[in-house]
């Protein structure tokens, strides 16, 4: 079915970023369609549903701050929000804002394709759908596109089998059951100590070891969140400052680690630990740029994880090597206590790696365990994953397969050479994941929003990142990252935990002061290193 109608935008995905996409362009007199592959609005909201699933910025600055009412009037429970909280979130904003009439769910998008002679993009969707429009806008998520696990007997295993990025809408119960988990990323280290509560017998695979800190979760506070909303524009304000956008209201620390003396060093770290979540490693300016500095906080961290587990040997598994923040830091509440338990154990596949699964359960170093259930908390094909899977070709019908096959390389982390009129938000080269997502979200939707009526107030039938300007930009981020220690292990940053994934560092290091004052000059300078063609 085709629809002759030339449209102003095509959103794909209605997460925060999509929902908030269209709020803009209908409020601009701008057409638009959404077209979202769950049958809810939410994301990463709608899609993981695990136990424990939880986010680990804090609610009242993991929210949007477009609306007032919308700010004033909601009121979060708790200083997480819960994956249950925060996708009831994202329907009171589909249904406040009246979303749900442009947003077409359960459909798929499968191809764009760009025409240079109408500077039009043809979309297809997997319901048969034809729909040409101006403007293509990815709303699609860093986090949106499972990584599969390929083990040999997959297909073998007689009980049931779970991804956390896929899990069961109506929920699982695992009491009375015997439970195999492999990896001990995020999404695990959320869920582990829940599953353990009802597992007859729980079982961790583990690879690598990863630094976790305690969320120390906990109902709000009246009198801040009163203090919060008593001048809700100030609070966004102060984030919009910080390199990540959170935090402004913690306490800040920038001097050097090498500065301090022994005392204030741990006292500088237990109050970090002891307040909680992502803020840990500012405990000191240098502890991302140093490996001497970063030790002294890795140290303190399996110092913490000794006393919390009864076992010295398991202990001792779970201590990581490495780096702090090098992968993403996790969150966590009563993980390391949850291996004192009777009916958990884990099992170091570092050095002997699953080798197969079985009609019964888990082969690896030939020792086979037998399970009910089975859980792969094996992440995401992160931030590249879900743009790649669709057929997306530019001018002279290069694919972006083919443009990114050596690594994601974009101006600004909002557009590629090559594609004109093609937008992405929380696109590899913007901080994304480095950041709190939905006010980086809000930043890249009013940074386009702003771009097309630029385009449309000038008569602009197309605009398209130079190859020069997004050359310097890739080398920029590059040059940043390399400053830092984030490059120096394995992570989903970098792409390594998806097997023949070129290894390139996708974030934008730089921090959310820099990104958006360049984003805004970039503007003012009538969209310095774009091409914009009348016609």
């Amino acid at each position: 079915m085709t629809n002759n109608k030339v449209i102003d935008a095509v959103v794909v995905g209605a997460g925060f970023a999509g929902m908030y996409t269209l709020y803009r362009m209908l409020g601009a007199g701008f057409s638009a369609r959404v077209f979202e592959a769950g049958d809810n609005v939410g994301g990463t909201w709608y899609w993981n549903r695990y136990p424990g699933a939880r986010c680990d910025v804090e609610s009242m600055e993991y929210s949007y701050s477009f609306d007032e009412d919308l700010q004033q009037k909601w009121n979060w429970s708790e200083r997480y929000a819960t994956q249950p909280e925060l996708l009831k979130y994202a329907n009171h904003v589909a249904d406040n804002f009246k979303l749900r009439p442009h947003i077409s769910f359960n459909t798929r998008v499968v191809s764009a394709h760009y025409d240079e002679s109408s500077a039009t993009w043809l979309v297809t969707t997997d319901q048969g759908e034809e729909i040409r429009t101006r403007f293509c806008i990815m709303a699609t998520g860093c986090l949106s596109s499972v990584n599969q696990p390929d083990f040999e007997g997959i297909a073998n295993f007689k009980g049931n089998t779970y991804h956390t990025g896929q899990w069961p809408h109506e929920g699982v119960d695992f009491t009375g059951r015997r439970v195999g988990i492999i990896g001990t990323g995020s999404s695990s280290i959320q869920s582990i100590p829940l599953i353990a509560e009802q597992a007859k017998e729980l079982t961790v695979f583990q690879r690598t070891a990863n630094f976790s800190v305690p969320a120390h979760n906990q109902d709000l506070d009246d009198n801040y969140v009163e203090e919060v909303k008593g001048d809700y524009g100030a609070f966004r304000e102060e984030n919009r400052q910080m390199h990540g956008g959170f935090g402004a209201r913690r306490p800040k620390h920038e001097d050097s680690i090498w500065d301090a003396d022994d005392e204030t060093i741990q006292n500088r770290l237990e109050e970090r630990w002891a307040l909680g979540g992502l803020g840990f490693t500012g405990a000191f300016a240098d502890l991302g740029l140093s490996v001497e500095a970063n030790n002294i906080a890795a140290e303190f961290i399996r110092e913490k994880i000794r006393g919390m587990v009864d076992d010295p040997e398991v202990a001792e598994l779970l201590c990581p090597n490495g780096i702090v923040g090098c992968k993403r830091l996790c969150v966590d509440t009563n993980y390391y206590a949850t291996y004192n338990r009777d009916n958990v154990s884990l099992v170091d596949v570092s050095e002997h790696p699953v080798d197969r699964l079985t009609d019964k359960g888990i082969v690896t170093n030939n020792t086979e365990y037998e399970f009910d259930d089975i859980i792969f908390a094996t992440g995401f094909d992160a931030m590249t994953g879900t743009l790649l899977k669709i057929d997306i070709r530019g001018k002279d019908g290069l694919t972006l397969q083919e443009k990114w096959e050596a690594g994601p390389r974009t101006y600004l982390g909002l557009s590629t050479y090559g594609f004109p009129n093609l937008f992405t938000i929380s696109g590899p080269g913007s901080p994304s994941v480095l950041s709190n997502m939905i006010l980086t979200i809000e930043q890249h939707v009013n940074w386009i929003m702003d771009c097309l009526g630029y385009m449309r107030d000038g008569q602009v039938a197309s605009i398209e990142a130079n190859l020069d300007a997004e050359d310097a930009w890739v080398n920029q981020g590059n040059e940043f990252a390399n400053m830092t220690l984030m490059p120096m292990c394995n992570s989903w940053y970098l792409g390594a935990n998806v097997p023949g994934k070129p290894r390139v560092f996708m974030p934008f290091v730089g921090g959310i002061p820099l990104y958006f004052e360049t984003c805004d000059k970039v503007a003012a300078n009538n969209y310095e290193g774009f091409t914009l063609n009348t016609g």
